[in-house]
């Protein structure tokens, strides 16, 4: 591994939010993709507002798995799934530094209402209206419409090595 993930003092957070439809778990497999070809160990998290059947091949913690993340973790209202590589490390300080520290980057899809640095995925035939504002921690947007938040960072809907690079820049300062 090169010094990009050497230099990372914490662990940093990404929340990707967006009407359902907007294309986020999409996006984000890409990002998976691209971060993770550059030798970074990337995880994802996925909030869930409904009940889900976990690990289910085609759903999006399993995608993530596929794309590349070293982990992935769903998260509902009363349920914890934390899918990863086979564990050859078992016991408890052996798994939390698994888990808890092994991860360059995360990103995490969902979330709209959590603190933190959040990326909207605003996609004009899914919704002209934001989900959240600069208040709620919004750092840039990932859109086909040009007048919402023009203050923030704009990137196109396919623009993976923009967001690569914006996410990069924040995290290695």
């Amino acid at each position: 591994m090169d010094n990009i993930g050497k230099r990372f003092i914490m662990l940093n957070v990404y929340i990707f939010v967006g009407h359902s439809g907007s294309g986020k778990t999409t996006l984000i497999e890409k990002l998976l993709r691209e971060l993770s070809g550059r030798g970074l160990r990337v995880a994802t998290i996925k909030h869930a507002h409904h009940k889900v059947a976990l690990d289910t091949p085609g759903k999006d913690s399993f995608r993530y798995k596929q794309a590349g993340a070293v982990m992935s973790m769903l998260v509902t209202s009363n349920e914890l799934q934390l899918v990863a590589d086979a564990v050859d490390r078992r016991e408890p300080e052996q798994l939390a530094q698994r888990f808890l520290g092994e991860a360059d980057l995360v990103l995490a899809e969902g979330f709209s209402q959590a603190p933190g640095m959040k990326i909207e995925v605003l996609r004009r035939e899914c919704s002209m209206v934001p989900r959240c504002s600069i208040g709620d921690g919004l750092i840039a947007i990932v859109t086909d419409i040009e007048e919402v938040y023009p203050d923030l960072p704009h990137f196109a809907l396919e623009d993976v090595n923009g967001i690569v690079e914006f996410i990069l820049q924040r995290v290695t300062g």
